[in-house]
């Protein structure tokens, strides 16, 4: 069994022991899930499974599944379920980011090409509709939402805000589409196909929505703040690249006089170095930054808020944990 660390703190011996085993038939599950009579696309679609990850959301399936009957099969599915879909997902976003890299191996856009990528992608949406039928209607339904959401999001991303809209509310509109919906549904499965009572589902489900959007969110800041050494990311990628992130956005709702060279900045191509090392440091230290990591905890105390249905007891905190793991890792 792999001895590799679990991507939710989990601090009973027993549960880590019991989520691990059931993560090695998740792992065993995917793989038969991804085969195909071709072989290309068989190799294709493991593509980016063999690339790792941390398989956060099959793990928060098993998780939430341990508030009622873990062991029921319908469980082990819906693990699955969410993994391809967010398997899926990323095919896509690479074709749409352009991106050369994931997981530390090339991209199937950069490997193949955009058309492979893109079929790899849907070739596994179909798979996680498959298995979705075998859950029954109601996770037809479910997945369909969050597939809904999932593409909204991406479109809202590449859309942009119209010229009446709020950035920054904008913004998170395309995080809890793209991140919040589908970890949102791996807390609900989990509750659900173990037959934990609807309150219990109801709480997990927004609880997932919200450090779903608050993991997101600390990325956000923690491509400001880190610095590469400890974080082993080259801090400000996303400010040099323009792509949206909270403090950035923030930021650049100040009306303050002494703000103006960094708000010129943040509106100005950064690629030279010069400019791109002057603007992460006026960022750094913006009050933006501060709101930001509160926008976060806040977001990590209402999820730990919403635990409060559930008896104490090693789920209740390892779900707590998670919670805090998302507030202080911005920090």
């Amino acid at each position: 069994m792999t001895t590799t660390p679990l991507a939710l703190p989990i601090l009973d011996p027993d549960l880590e022991a019991r989520l691990r085993s059931r993560m090695v038939e998740v792992e065993a599950a995917l793989g038969a899930h991804v085969r195909s009579e071709a072989g290309f696309v068989t190799e294709a679609a493991r593509h980016l499974l063999d690339a790792g990850g941390k398989r956060f959301r099959p793990l928060l399936v098993l998780l939430a599944a341990e508030t009622g009957d873990s062991g029921r099969d319908g469980v082990l599915t819906a693990a699955c379920v969410v993994e391809l879909t967010h398997l899926a997902s990323l095919y896509h976003d690479d074709v749409m980011d352009e991106a050369d890299l994931r997981r530390g191996a090339e991209s199937a856009n950069a490997r193949w090409d955009n058309h492979v990528a893109i079929l790899t992608g849907d070739f596994l949406f179909s798979k996680s509709s498959e298995l979705t039928a075998d859950l029954g209607a109601d996770a037809v339904r479910i997945q369909a939402q969050t597939f809904s959401r999932l593409v909204e999001g991406q479109i809202l991303e590449t859309l942009g805000p119209r010229d009446d809209e709020d950035p920054l509310e904008h913004y998170l509109r395309v995080v809890a589409g793209k991140t919040g919906s589908l970890i949102a549904t791996s807390a609900r499965y989990g509750a659900r196909f173990s037959g934990a009572p609807r309150d219990v589902e109801e709480a997990l489900t927004e609880y997932g929505e919200k450090v779903g959007v608050a993991f997101q969110l600390s990325d956000d800041i923690l491509d400001v703040a880190s610095e590469t050494e400890v974080s082993g990311k080259t801090p400000g990628t996303d400010l040099r690249e323009g792509v949206p992130t909270l403090p950035m956005l923030i930021a650049k709702r100040s009306t303050d006089p002494a703000d103006a060279r960094l708000l010129e900045l943040l509106d100005s191509d950064l690629g030279d170095d010069d400019l791109h090392r002057e603007t992460l440091a006026l960022l750094r230290a913006h009050p933006a930054m501060a709101e930001a990591r509160a926008y976060v905890v806040g977001l990590s105390s209402e999820a730990k808020e919403l635990l409060k249905v559930l008896p104490n007891g090693p789920v209740r905190t390892a779900l707590e944990a998670f919670a805090d793991v998302v507030a202080t890792r911005s920090s």
